[in-house]
């Protein structure tokens, strides 16, 4: 059963770096959509309003509450994320309300916090809403998926892309119900390493394909991170629970080379210096996750 103090500070870090990212996603559908799905496409820009809605609220009560191992991993905003939203806004028109990130990388950790029961009701209402909000954007996300895979439409989106950030929505959603339920999130080592391995090599695979042909270096070190990622999830799967302290040990060594990747991705997507079908707020969301991954992991050693 979580304390009060628990459940307001992880239903505000689960917030904080979810809404970004469901909100990003909506961005990234719209890119991919074509005119002739509008009606998508203005769908998928009011779900991403209404996370933005979600976000800021999230952030203007956050100030102080959150960990500062969260604020150190760059898993919420990275010194990217700015600039890879204003030059994204400026390339596809998309509007991006950047003075959430300005806030947020203003934020500061406090341990003299008061996580008073008003915090506490104001935290329950945003976990209700998002979970709402996730609903319809699992929703919205098995339409389109169903769409293209029936061949019902053409967009310039992967269809495991969409079943990707479908299952991030998923996780996204169950997290929020069981935080409701005043239980930690239930996942454990296992199953986390399986679906954040699995995320990275869907990373790794995302980032191979969009690639300029020309970028043959980096296509092939994507290829590679693919491969040793593929390799991970048949361990974990085969893992006994004595084999995991070594497992995770490879797994944070793979997970920082990838992240390391990303990084140079990004910023060379902001330089124009590398030639990709994707923009830099692509690179920086992926950049991330793969943040917050190492957390988790160093997390699970640490336990």
């Amino acid at each position: 059963m979580l304390s009060k103090k628990e459940y307001i500070k992880i239903s505000l870090e689960l917030n904080l770096f979810f809404a970004r990212i469901m909100k990003e996603h909506m961005i990234f559908m719209e890119t991919g959509l074509l005119i002739i799905d509008s009606s998508l496409i203005l769908e998928g820009d009011q779900l991403k309003s209404s996370f933005e809605e979600i976000l800021k609220e999230t952030v203007s009560i956050s100030q102080g509450a959150i960990g500062q191992n969260i604020l150190d991993s760059n898993e919420l905003v990275t010194p990217f994320t700015l600039n890879s939203e204003i030059i994204t806004e400026n390339n596809t028109g998309i509007c991006i309300d950047k003075d959430i990130t300005m806030e947020e990388l203003n934020l500061v950790s406090n341990p003299d916090f008061d996580f008073s029961s008003g915090l506490e009701m104001q935290v329950s209402n945003i976990n209700q809403r998002a979970i709402n909000l996730v609903m319809e954007v699992i929703k919205f996300k098995e339409k389109v998926l169903s769409l293209l895979l029936s061949c019902k439409m053409f967009a310039n989106l992967y269809s495991l892309l969409v079943d990707h950030i479908l299952r991030e929505a998923k996780f996204y959603l169950n997290s929020l119900e069981d935080i409701e339920k005043r239980m930690k999130p239930k996942n454990g080592i296992i199953e986390q390493e399986i679906f954040w391995d699995t995320i990275m090599k869907e990373h790794a695979q995302f980032i191979r394909g969009l690639l300029d042909p020309t970028e043959i270096e980096l296509f092939n070190t994507a290829n590679d991170f693919s491969k040793i990622f593929d390799e991970l999830i048949k361990k974990t799967e085969k893992a006994k629970k004595e084999d995991m302290f070594k497992i995770t040990e490879e797994t944070i060594k793979a997970t920082i080379g990838i992240r390391d990747f990303k990084a140079t991705g990004t910023e060379g997507l902001i330089d124009c210096t590398i030639q990709a079908m994707a923009y830099p707020l692509l690179g920086d969301h992926v950049l991330r996750e793969a943040n917050r991954y190492i957390r988790i992991l160093r997390s699970f050693l640490k336990k």
